[in-house]
This record gives structure tokens, sequence and C-alpha cells, in this order.
């Protein structure tokens, strides 16, 4: 018995099937990344205004969904919502597991980048009379994107595997449809690589765009750090 049929896999590869899943696998990642982004960035303002109203409810759902695994949060959602009344598509139930598991993480993400910002540049915000959330729109923000970039760019890049963990609620992305394909012939090996290139192909676009908006930021970021230079120097 061959190991492996190249025939089999360029099938495989090429099948429509895998290019939907593909597609698949990505919009729901990039929905995920936004809804975790969005519920990050609340965290993270919660917790950075200092009152314990806010801050120890943020610091309670980070602990929740970081100490639970993600797929108990997939199974959770998919399964318990409907006893509440609320009936999801597999893909919907997906994206909002990701997403809010993603907000847990990314909220100490734009956290650190937000405690990486001087305090002596929020001083001097505040002695021009800019208050609070000017200073955190026009300050700090834009000084934090820049560090908070690539850790950004890692944690979308396992988020994008963990999307096969979706499969165990039926939703046909790159690792149940592999998994289907190989069930007709048995061609595990062959099923699977072809899965895993495309994988590999995601990833390679994600890390594309990341490396075009770290220099994007990063020759923003030069400016203004010689900008600053000047101003003390004068």
């Amino acid at each position: 018995m061959t190991l492996f049929h190249p025939a089999v896999f360029l099938h495989d590869l090429l099948s429509f099937r895998y290019v939907t899943a593909a597609f698949t696998t990505l919009w729901i990642s990039l929905a995920s990344l936004a809804l975790g982004i969005g519920v990050g960035l609340v965290l993270a303002v919660a917790q950075e205004t200092g009152l314990r109203a806010l801050s120890l409810p943020a610091r309670g759902y980070i602990g929740l969904f970081r100490g639970t695994p993600v797929l108990l949060q997939i199974v959770f959602v998919f399964n318990v919502l409907p006893s509440f009344g609320i009936v999801l598509p597999g893909d919907a139930c997906a994206v909002l597991a990701l997403g809010l598991n993603e907000g847990a993480y990314i909220a100490e993400i734009i956290r650190a980048g937000f405690r990486a910002v001087g305090t002596e540049q929020r001083m001097a915000a505040r002695a021009l009379g800019l208050r609070e959330m000017q200073i955190m729109r026009l300050v700090v923000l834009p000084q934090a994107v820049r560090i908070i970039l690539p850790p950004m760019g890692n944690q979308f890049i396992s988020m994008l595997k963990l999307t096969a963990l979706i499969s165990v609620i039926g939703v046909r992305e790159l690792l149940l449809t592999a998994d289907q394909a190989a069930s007709s012939d048995f061609r595990y090996f062959e099923a699977l690589s072809a899965a895993g290139i495309y994988y590999l192909a995601l990833t390679a676009l994600f890390m594309v765009g990341q490396h075009w908006l770290d220099r994007r930021f990063g020759r923003a970021g030069a400016l203004t750090a010689g900008m600053d230079a000047m101003a003390r120097n004068d």
C-alpha cells in the first residue's frame, strides 16, 4: 500500500469544498478577532479607570475565560444558550465563543500597551486641558497600537488554529472538511496534509499583513519619537 498518493492530495487541495472551508475558517477568524478586540478594549479601559465597580467585573471576566478550556466555552455556547431561548447557527456560536475568549487575552495585551505609554505624556495632556477620554483617544491609543500589534498578531494566529475546535459543533471548517473527505477512502494522510497547506497559507497571508502594519506604524512611531526629541532639545 502506497503511503502517499499525490493525485488524491491534489484532488483534495484543489476541491471546491476545501476552498469553501478555508473561507469559512478565515471569516470566522476575522469576525472572532473583531469581536475580541471590541471586548478586549472595553475590558482594558474598565481596568484602567481605577473604579472598582468596573475593574472587578473586568478581572472576573478575564479570569473566567482564561481559566476554562476554549472547547468547553464553544460547547457551552452551542448547547446551553438554547436553554435560554437563544438559538444561533453553528458559525455564529463559533464566532461568539471564540470572540469572547479572545477578548480576555486581548484585554491584557491592550492594557500592557496602555501601561507602556509614559505617565509624563498623560500629565502633559492633562496640563493642556484634555479630558481622560481625549487623552486615551489622542495620546495613549496611537502609541499603544505600535506596541500591541506584534502580540496581537501572534494571538490571531493562535486563534486561527483554534478554529479547528469548532468542528465539534458541526461547523464545516478545514478540519471537519478534511475528516469527511478522508472518511470515504481512509486517505487521512492526503486529506489532513491538504488542510495543513491551507492553514499555512492563511497564516502566511496574515503574517504578510502584520508585517506591513508593523512597518507602517513603525515609521509613524519613529517620526513621533523624533519630534519628541526635538521638542525636548528646544
